[in-house]
């Protein structure tokens, strides 16, 4: 199919991604991307991948052995893949299904989620149908993630969410009936003085019962300027 509304922003390193208005990005990406840690030997999957920023940020940051990008939504497919051939990147294989159907062909070490954030029938709802599935719980839940990440996962592998703070509690629930620990736990706050509009959450299968909370993150100083800390994962120290 044609698009005319693709338009293309430099990640560096010569790495572009492809951008529509349905399907963008924005901070909650990279701060997964840089909670997760990826290694180079992981074989790793990127579920709810949406454009592919996260499975792109993975490929610059860490260089794993293998992304699988999982994305429902055929337009967001399709950018990936206009991506990968611009930027020339081959680690990274674009899937286009469900994920409550997927498994992996061997045991991943690492999956990366940006899930929709709100129950169905919870808030309003955008006049897109593309925006409304990646942001509502329309077509998989956080109970969806973690099955199928159970699936997937080696004994020791590691599931890694964003997610807004009210939804703590359905996360760490759905984790553990898929057999999945709750292992990390991090909050991100938009400055020094606000309350978290983010959590990061890594679980591992298989694993022992004793949760990590790790010190805020905060995208902001009390100055108003970028924090050291997203300065670094924005490479912005770097120029």
């Amino acid at each position: 199919m044609e698009y005319t509304d693709f338009t293309f922003e430099s990640l560096g390193d010569g790495i572009e991604i492809c951008i529509s208005e349905e399907h963008r990005f924005g901070t909650d990406a990279f701060l997964l991307a840089d909670f997760s840690q990826a290694r180079r030997k992981d074989l790793c999957a990127d579920f709810c991948t949406g454009s592919g920023i996260i499975a792109m940020l993975l490929y610059k940051n860490f260089k794993p052995k293998l992304t699988y990008a999982l994305e429902i939504q055929e337009k967001a497919h399709d950018q990936l893949k206009v991506s990968l051939e611009r930027s020339k990147i081959d680690s990274i294989i674009p899937v286009l299904g469900d994920l409550k159907d997927w498994r992996a062909e061997k045991e991943l070490d690492l999956i990366t989620c940006n899930p929709p954030y709100k129950i169905n029938n919870t808030g309003e709802k955008n006049d897109s149908e593309a925006v409304s599935i990646a942001r509502h719980e329309m077509m998989c839940t956080v109970d969806d993630v973690c099955a199928a990440a159970k699936r997937s996962l080696k004994f020791g592998g590691r599931l890694c969410l964003c997610n807004r703070p009210e939804r703590l509690c359905d996360i760490m629930t759905a984790m553990r009936a898929n057999g999945i620990e709750p292992k990390r736990l991090r909050t991100v706050h938009k400055n020094p003085n606000c309350p978290p509009w983010l959590i990061l959450v890594e679980g591992r299968k298989g694993g022992r019962n004793f949760l990590q909370i790790e010190k805020p993150l905060y995208v902001r100083s009390a100055d108003g300027g970028l924090s050291p800390e997203m300065n670094r994962i924005y490479h912005l120290d770097e120029t």
